[in-house]
C-alpha cells in the first residue's frame, strides 16, 4: 500500500514555501518585485531572441524582432556550451535574491523561476544529449521524435507566416538554415557517440527510416513546400516553390545523407537495451529527468509503486463495466484487446476513413463548447482545430499532441492526431483523447494562460509538463463525471478509464525501463497485457519512453496531485467547482509544489 501523504509531501519538498495567502495574479511590481520582474523579463527576452521558433510560435517575431522570422535556433556545440554556462549562472543569481523583499506575487514568480533554473543548472552538468530542459529533453539529441529533420519541416508548414514577400523570403532563409542545423546536429551526435552515448538499435532504425523517407521525398511533394506555393500563389508571388525545391535538392538532401551515414556507422555497435542506466551517469540523468518532468522529488521506486497500485484499481473499475456489457471471459487486458479489434469500433483504414475520423473529432470539440460555462468562469477566446500529424513523420510521432496559439491569438490552437493506422484509435477511446488535447484539457488551459494579460509574458509562455499534462488528464474526468458525457455510453466511459489506465501503466513501464532495467519487449508486453494499448500503439509508446525518460510519468503524477487538491477543497463548506477551476488556472502552468501552496494558501 502506498503512503498517500508521501506523494503530496514530495511535491512541496521539491520547491520552497513562499506564500501566505491564496491565489494571486501579478500586480504592478514595486521594490524587490520590480527588480525581480525586470530580471525575469530580460531573461525571457534573451530566450526569445535565441529561439526564433519560439518567437514565431508566440507571435513575437514582428516589429523589432522581425529578423527572427528568417532564422532557426543555433544547435551547434558552441551554442549548447553557452546555454549550459548560462543555466548555471541564472541559478546562482536566483539563489541570491532576498525573498524577504518580495510580495506574495513576487515570491510566486521567484519560486517558478527558481525551480526551472535549478533544474536547468542540474541538467547542465550532463555533457551529452539535451538535459537542460525543454519539450524534448532526453539523452539522444536526434531520434525518431527529435531533431531538425523532424521539427523544422512541420514548423515551416504549420507555424511560419507567409503574409507577404518578406514572409516568403524568410521561409527560404529558414529552409536554407535547416541544412546547417542538420550538420551541426550530426557533429554533436558524433561527439556524444565518442562519450559512449549511442541510441538503442531500434531507435537508430526508426530514426534512419524517417530520415531516408524525408531524403527520398520529392521536394514538390513536401507539405511545407506545397504550403509555401499555395500561400505565395494567393499573394501573386511567383517562383518561390521552385526556389524552395532547389534548396532542398542542393543543400538539405546532402545534409540528410551525412546524418544518415553517421547513424549507419553507429548501428553495428548499438545495443538493444532501452533504459538509460547504461549511459554515463545514467542513474543521475533519470533522477534529474523525473524531477524535471514531475516537478516532485518522488523517487523511481515510489513512482513505480504508485503505478502498480493505480493499474490494479483502475482495472477493477473497467472490469465492472465490461461485465455489465456481457464481456465476461478473459483478463481485463484480453477483453479490452477484443474490444479494440471489434470491427464495429474501427474506422476504415483508408484516406476517406481517416478524413471522417477527423471530422467526427472536430464535431465533438464544437458540441462540448456550450457546456463549458457550467464549470469554468473564464474560457479562452481562441479556437482549436483538430489536424492530422503529417504522414512523413507519423511513424515516430506520438499518438496525439497539442500546439498552442500565439500570445496575440492570431492563430488557433491545434490538436494533432496520429493516423498512421486507424486501428490505434477504436471509436470508444477517441472522445477522451479529444477532451484531453482540446477542451477542457490542453487547449482550454494553454490558450487561457496565453490570453491572461495580468500575467507577465514570461509566465504566459511558461509550461511545466506535470501541470499541463496533469490538468489535461484531470480534464478528462471533468468531461466524464462533471459533464456526464458518457451517461448513455458505457463503452465511452470504459474508454475514459482506459486513458487513466494507460497513464498509470506509463508510471510502471517508464520506471521499469530506466530504473529496473526492463527490456523494451517486457515493457511492450506489460502495456499490451494490461489493456492500456494495442500492440502497434504500445510499440510506439515504449519507443517514445526510451528516448524521453521520465516525461511519461508527468501525466498521472500531475493528475493525482490536482485531483487530491480538489478533494481537499471539496471537503470544505461552500466549495464552488467553477471557482476551484479558475483558481487552478489563473496563475498558468506552475510546478506542482507551487500549485499546492497557491490552492492551500
Amino acid at each position: 500500500m502506498i503512503d498517500r501523504r508521501r506523494l503530496f509531501q514530495t511535491a512541496t519538498a521539491a520547491g520552497v514555501g513562499f506564500l501566505a495567502s491564496g491565489c494571486v495574479t501579478i500586480p504592478a511590481a514595486v521594490g524587490g518585485d520590480a527588480a525581480l520582474d525586470a530580471l525575469l523579463t530580460r531573461w525571457f527576452n534573451e530566450d526569445i531572441d535565441s529561439s526564433p521558433e519560439s518567437a514565431t510560435n508566440l507571435g513575437l517575431d514582428r516589429g523589432e524582432r522581425a529578423s527572427l522570422s528568417t532564422k532557426l535556433s543555433d544547435v551547434s556545440a558552441a551554442a549548447w556550451r553557452a546555454d549550459r554556462a548560462q543555466a548555471t549562472e541564472r541559478a546562482r543569481i536566483l539563489r541570491s535574491v532576498d525573498q524577504n523583499s518580495l510580495s506574495d506575487a513576487g515570491r510566486v514568480n521567484h519560486a517558478i523561476a527558481t525551480f526551472r533554473a535549478a533544474g536547468a543548472a542540474t541538467g547542465a552538468g550532463f555533457d551529452y544529449g539535451s538535459a537542460i530542459g525543454g519539450g524534448r529533453m532526453g539523452p539522444y539529441l536526434v531520434n525518431q521524435m527529435t531533431g531538425s529533420y523532424f521539427t523544422v519541416p512541420d514548423f515551416l508548414d504549420s507555424q511560419h507566416r507567409v503574409e507577404d514577400r518578406d514572409g516568403a523570403e524568410a521561409f527560404l532563409s529558414r529552409l536554407s538554415a535547416l541544412a546547417s542545423n542538420l550538420d551541426a546536429e550530426t557533429a554533436r551526435i558524433r561527439d556524444d557517440a565518442g562519450r559512449g552515448v549511442v541510441p538503442p538499435d531500434f531507435v537508430i532504425d526508426l530514426t534512419t527510416g524517417q530520415l531516408r523517407n524525408f531524403a527520398r521525398q520529392s521536394p514538390a511533394d513536401m507539405a511545407m513546400i506545397r504550403t509555401l506555393e499555395r500561400k505565395t500563389s494567393a499573394l501573386g508571388l511567383a517562383a518561390y516553390g521552385a526556389r524552395a525545391q532547389r534548396i532542398v535538392e542542393a543543400a538539405i538532401k546532402p545534409a540528410l545523407g551525412r546524418q544518415i551515414a553517421l547513424f549507419e556507422t553507429l548501428r553495428p555497435g548499438a545495443v538493444h537495451a532501452a533504459g538509460i542506466g547504461r549511459l554515463p551517469d545514467g542513474e543521475a540523468f533519470y533522477a534529474h529527468a523525473l524531477k524535471t518532468w514531475t516537478t516532485t522529488s518522488l523517487s523511481a521506486e515510489e513512482i513505480h509503486a504508485i503505478g502498480v497500485e493505480q493499474v490494479a484499481a483502475i482495472s477493477a473499475e473497467i472490469d465492472t463495466i465490461l461485465k455489465a456489457q456481457g464481456m465476461m471471459q478473459g483478463t481485463v487486458g484480453e477483453r479490452i484487446d477484443a474490444l479494440n479489434k471489434d470491427p464495429a469500433q474501427l474506422w476504415p483504414d483508408t484516406d476517406a476513413g481517416k478524413e471522417a475520423l477527423l471530422e467526427s473529432l472536430n464535431r465533438q470539440v464544437a458540441s462540448l463548447q456550450p457546456l463549458l460555462p457550467r464549470l469554468f468562469g473564464r474560457l479562452p477566446r481562441t479556437g482549436v482545430e483538430v489536424r492530422r500529424v503529417p504522414p512523413a513523420i507519423e511513424a515516430g510521432a506520438p499518438g496525439g499532441y497539442y500546439q498552442g496559439p500565439p500570445l496575440d491569438g492570431s492563430r488557433p490552437g491545434a490538436y494533432y492526431i496520429n493516423l498512421r493506422s486507424t486501428a490505434n484509435w477504436p471509436k470508444f477511446s477517441l472522445p477522451t483523447l479529444t477532451y484531453h488535447e482540446a477542451s477542457p484539457g490542453h487547449h482550454l488551459q494553454v490558450a487561457l494562460q496565453r490570453e491572461t494579460e495580468t500575467l507577465p509574458p514570461y509566465r504566459r509562455a511558461n509550461g511545466f509538463s506535470a501541470y499541463n499534462e496533469g490538468w489535461a488528464l484531470y480534464a478528462e474526468a471533468v468531461a466524464a463525471d462533471d459533464l456526464d458525457v458518457y451517461a448513455d455510453d458505457p463503452l465511452g466511459r470504459a474508454g475514459f478509464l482506459m486513458s487513466y489506465l494507460f497513464r498509470a501503466v506509463r508510471l510502471v513501464v517508464d520506471t521499469g525501463l530506466h530504473h529496473y532495467g526492463w527490456s523494451r519487449e517486457r515493457a511492450v508486453d506489460y502495456m499490451v497485457a494490461s489493456g492500456a494499448k494495442p500492440v502497434g500503439a504500445a510499440n510506439s509508446e515504449i519507443n517514445r519512453y526510451s528516448i524521453m525518460p521520465g516525461q511519461a510519468c508527468s501525466y498521472k503524477i500531475g493528475h493525482t496531485v490536482i485531483a487530491r487538491l480538489r478533494a481537499e477543497q471539496q471537503a470544505r463548506p461552500g466549495f464552488d467547482l467553477r471557482a476551484f477551476h479558475d483558481k487552478v488556472l489563473v496563475n498558468g502552468s506552475v510546478p506542482l509544489a507551487v500549485l499546492e501552496e497557491l490552492i492551500r494558501g
